[in-house]
């Protein structure tokens, strides 16, 4: 069973970067789509990037300055996060799915569906952007 585990999170002044990574153990990554979602205080869940089998989806939010990448060799997905906002302050989680198309779907809905990201999710990783 595929099972994800967040890290990288931590308290950052604005303008920093964080990379936080998504790893799976024993299941490869490869044939799944993986999501990045985060949820601030008092918020819903909103999604922020997604990477499918070749392309990678960012919300406007953070396009230009968050970039997601795979690293094969190390079974992980990576959310490289830059010029760090206070808005940018929530729990970050990743989720994957194999549907295909599925970043595709979740781009078009305006990154408010969630419901196709059913096969695995992280339990999140807190960051904070403060001075």
């Amino acid at each position: 069973q595929l099972q994800l585990v967040e890290s990288g999170g931590g308290l950052v002044q604005p303008g920093g970067s964080l990379t936080l990574s998504c790893a799976a153990s024993g299941v490869s990554l490869r044939p799944y789509a993986i999501g990045w979602f985060r949820q601030a205080p008092g918020k819903g869940r909103e999604g922020v990037s997604c990477i499918s089998k070749g392309r990678e989806y960012y919300s406007d939010s953070v396009k230009g300055r968050f970039f997601i990448y795979r690293d094969n060799a190390e079974n992980t997905v990576s959310l490289q996060m830059n010029s760090l906002k206070p808005e940018d302050t929530a729990v970050y989680y990743c989720a994957a799915e194999s549907t295909p198309y599925v970043c595709d779907y979740l781009y078009g809905s305006g990154w408010s569906e969630l419901r196709d990201f059913d096969d695995a999710w992280g339990q999140g990783t807190q960051v904070t952007v403060s001075s």
